[in-house]
């Protein structure tokens, strides 16, 4: 078969899958951020066996996709493919008076996310860690230079001492967001280059963040 008839049978997948009310609250649910299955069930309100059924519905469509926690590896998240549904992404819009993104550390990726924010949106932000290290990561302020963009004086900081009751949160590293629940409004499961501390880790980490700030920026607005 051509490539436009690989294209259209995928496109018909893709449409069938999106075909079933629950299917398609999954995909709205994942729009800005990643789940644990878990999570999804608690707010579908549906078995865990059919949560399944419809989700390798979503994976054989090339629309979901999951990976393993790193803070826990019992857990796995579930994130939307990029650019798997195109021009069919719903549309989300919401005011928020300022954006913190956290990690763990506040060393590496929350300041990756706090810095392209800043340099690409008119609202407020800023980044915090749970248990926030003592400096930021050299391989970070390297890893943004060669991105053009400079880390700047910015240091670690504590959640506590950051964070308003009205604050938008977006979590950027799996324990930070398994240690707050509830507490983060989006999670991203973005891979730790502390961990690995390479530094092609450190760039696809910053790529990672900068890729899904360009979706969130237009969704986000000032009250």
């Amino acid at each position: 078969m051509n490539t436009e008839g690989n294209g259209l049978v995928d496109r018909v997948a893709r449409f069938a899958a999106l075909a079933d009310p629950v299917r398609l609250r999954i995909v709205d649910m994942l729009t800005l951020g990643d789940l644990a299955p878990g999570h999804l069930q608690d707010r579908l309100g549906i078995t865990s066996s059919l949560l399944a059924h419809h989700l390798r519905q979503l994976e054989r469509a090339g629309i979901v996709s999951r990976s393993r926690s790193e803070a826990d590896g019992r857990r796995t998240y579930l994130h939307l493919v990029p650019s798997a549904l195109d021009a069919l992404m719903p549309s989300v819009q919401l005011a928020v008076r300022r954006v913190v993104f956290v990690c763990t550390g506040n060393s590496a990726r929350s300041q990756f996310a706090a810095a392209l924010w800043r340099a690409a949106s008119d609202v407020p932000v800023a980044s915090a860690g749970t248990h926030p290290a003592e400096r930021i990561e050299p391989k970070a302020v390297a890893s943004a230079g060669r991105h053009g963009l400079a880390l700047g004086g910015a240091r670690p900081r504590r959640l506590q001492d950051v964070l308003d009751p009205d604050d938008f949160v977006v979590t950027v590293c799996d324990g930070a967001h398994e240690e707050l629940g509830d507490g983060g409004h989006l999670h991203w499961s973005v891979p730790d280059p502390v961990r690995d501390g390479a530094d092609a880790a450190f760039d696809a980490a910053f790529e990672n963040i900068a890729d899904r700030v360009q979706v969130l920026i237009p969704k986000l607005t000032n009250p």
